[in-house]
């Protein structure tokens, strides 16, 4: 009956397409994939897990004056309490049991986040971590320096539990704001179990990536955090959270710097490599009392003649210098150039990043040996 259908009623120049269509499309249509509608709350026998959620600001923790304003938002009047998120999403409560906790800057404050910040979230973040009623902990973070907060955590805070680092693009009021999602799916991955051993994570747009490695590559864009090297752990799946890989490089409970208290930590800078770039820079960072400095350097992490001067002078006085890559992708080897330089490689990391690494290594030696060691193990 259908081929004698396509006969009369289809041009013979199109019968065959027609009945490949016609045998086809059914089989297509039944792979659309189907989800069976979850439940808006689990029942009264399901254990959900215990998640701190922890507002250190942000977009995320921010309004505006309409919802269309999604660039010119935050400030005086226009903060979200962390108590609005949970009011906002009460699919949160079918998840985990949440409790709240502000760990924001004074709101007049004029500086922004500080190290007396840092160290004040990590103590409490260690506190946390070794409260048996707690499962994970989510920290939400305004994106600009996120990945540097989140790295040091990685770096500061001993536990196996997961913590999970959040933000958004657009403030909580925005039209479709990317808030609410993040929020949510941060929390579902600090309460999964998959989630535990793998070090301070960072969730957002769905994609889940170790501290470590994530860093923001877009000024507007929903999509900005990536691992450029390394990519993602995995992915906050609607159906499931789901892993693909594990950390190799030491961090939380195995990282030496773990459970310390820090009041200050050594004074590093970086120094960033263009054609011309002078030595007069790296010479004022010396006479300003600097440890250590972070050359970002072209190509595969070289400085400019100019620059290589003043480190050679820097080093005299005890300086120690580390080589990172403004390409941001691809790691920094250590060359027989560079081992005679006596100038540290940086691996794959961020100057932003290195800078961390290299204040707390500082705090145990200013060895290059040793600092060398610290940076191929973290």
């Amino acid at each position: 009956m259908i081929n004698q259908f396509l006969q009369i009623f289809v041009p013979r120049s199109r019968w065959l397409t027609a009945l490949i269509l016609s045998v086809s499309l059914p089989a297509l249509a039944q792979e659309i994939p189907t989800y069976a509608p979850q439940p808006a709350m689990p029942g009264a026998d399901v254990k959900l897990p215990n998640i701190v959620l922890m507002s250190m600001g942000g977009t995320i923790a921010s309004s505006a004056d309409t919802r269309l304003n999604i660039s010119n938002y935050g400030g005086k009047d226009f903060r979200v309490n962390p108590e609005e998120w949970v009011e906002d999403l009460p699919e949160l409560k079918g998840v985990a049991n949440i409790t709240l906790e502000d760990q924001r800057a004074p709101q007049d404050r004029a500086a922004g986040e500080t190290f007396e910040d840092f160290q004040r979230v990590a103590k409490r973040l260690n506190e946390l971590a070794k409260d048996a009623g707690v499962d994970g902990i989510v920290v939400t973070h305004g994106t600009n320096t996120m990945a540097e907060t989140a790295f040091y955590m990685n770096l500061t805070v001993k536990t196996n539990k997961p913590i999970v680092f959040v933000g958004s693009q657009r403030p909580w009021t925005g039209l479709s704001g990317d808030g609410p999602r993040n929020l949510y799916d941060a929390v579902r991955v600090a309460g999964s179990k998959d989630a535990w051993n793998k070090g301070v994570l960072h969730c957002m747009n769905q994609v889940i990536t170790p501290a470590r490695d994530v860093s923001k590559t877009s000024a507007y864009r929903v999509n900005t955090f990536k691992g450029v090297d390394v990519g993602a752990l995995g992915y906050a799946d609607p159906d499931q959270i789901k892993f693909y890989r594990e950390p190799v490089r030491r961090h939380t409970n195995d990282s030496e710097f773990a459970g310390m208290d820090f009041p200050s930590l050594p004074k590093v800078e970086v120094a960033y490599a263009y054609r011309d770039a002078p030595a007069y820079i790296i010479d004022a960072m010396v006479a300003n009392g600097v440890k250590g400095i972070i050359v970002d350097g072209t190509g595969a992490g070289s400085p400019t003649a100019g620059q290589t001067e003043a480190i050679k002078r820097a080093q005299a006085k005890g300086v120690v210098v580390v080589a990172t890559a403004r390409t941001h992708g691809g790691r920094v080897q250590d060359t027989i150039r560079r081992n005679e330089a006596k100038i540290v490689p940086g691996d794959n990391f961020m100057p932003e990043k290195a800078r961390i690494l290299l204040q707390l290594a500082l705090t145990k030696s200013s060895d290059i040996k040793e600092v060398t060691r610290i940076f191929n193990e973290y």
